[in-house]
């Protein structure tokens, strides 16, 4: 970007927010996207960013169910698989169950023990970092703030009783405001919207509302969301899981495949 596009932004935002409350602030982005003065990314941006204000940890985090996390006395080699396996750096340690998680384990941390096979028996205890827990009911604004503050990437949401709710990183808050964010460990994404018959398709959450029409011969649009995951979600008020299903346009939209905090996979079969 250049420097009079950056000027043009900063003088653009300055505007947007000068003054505002947080409703008068949405207006004017979204005034400022139909005008053509803000791409449409940016728009989307900009309205994810004041969604943070609203969202609560428990909303983006990853529920304890879904946690890949090892006991104390695991080896430093189950950690590892576990790590390697679940694609994660970072796994909650836990002593007797999971509501009493006593540390994290650090994939960068544990890489000079696993070269000296003599250190390879190391208590994990020694290894693992202290544990940094939030309440569920933790406004994610304010949890990034701590982040930045902390310099830390990882936390464990707690309920009121102080068990284990889920775990919420860094990356979960800012896919809220720039999508989703692929890692090292991310398979290849295939087409997003894939043909399996004449009238069934299988499609990725993140398959694009506008390339729906010329595949499809459909027309879904809303200024809130870009994807038919973020659609769905939207029209059903949570994130629909396996076997919610939807009618549109004529299709039947069947969730096959979704976790906490998006749609993975949709199977679009045109109804007679």
């Amino acid at each position: 970007m250049d420097g009079g596009s950056d000027s043009r932004l900063w003088s653009l935002f300055s505007n947007i927010f000068h003054n505002k409350t947080g409703d008068s602030v949405e207006k004017a982005i979204l005034e400022a996207r139909e005008d053509g003065e803000l791409e449409a990314v940016e728009g989307s941006m900009l309205l994810n960013v004041l969604s943070l204000d609203e969202t609560q940890v428990d909303e983006i985090m990853v529920p304890r169910t879904d946690i890949h996390c090892a006991s104390i006395d695991s080896s430093l080699i189950d950690v590892v698989k576990i790590i390697v396996e679940s694609g994660h750096s970072r796994i909650p340690i836990f002593e007797g169950n999971r509501d009493n998680i006593i540390g994290v384990a650090y994939a960068k941390d544990l890489l000079q023990y696993l070269y000296d096979p003599a250190r390879h028996d190391t208590p994990l205890r020694t290894i693992m970092r202290k544990p940094f827990f939030v309440p569920e009911t933790k406004m994610v604004s304010d949890l990034l703030q701590e982040f930045r503050v902390r310099k830390l990437h990882f936390a464990i949401a707690v309920d009121e009783y102080g068990g284990t709710s889920g775990v919420v990183t860094i990356e979960d808050i800012l896919e809220i405001i720039v999508g989703d964010i692929d890692d090292e460990y991310d398979l290849p994404k295939e087409d997003d919207i894939q043909p399996l018959t004449d009238t069934s398709y299988l499609l990725s959450g993140r398959a694009l509302l506008e390339e729906l029409e010329p595949a499809l011969g459909i027309s879904l649009a809303s200024e809130q969301v870009e994807t038919i995951g973020g659609y769905l979600s939207e029209l059903a008020g949570h994130v629909p899981q396996a076997g919610e299903s939807f009618m549109l346009e004529g299709y039947r939209f069947s969730v096959q495949d979704a976790n906490a905090k998006q749609i993975q996979s949709i199977l679009a079969e045109r109804q007679e």
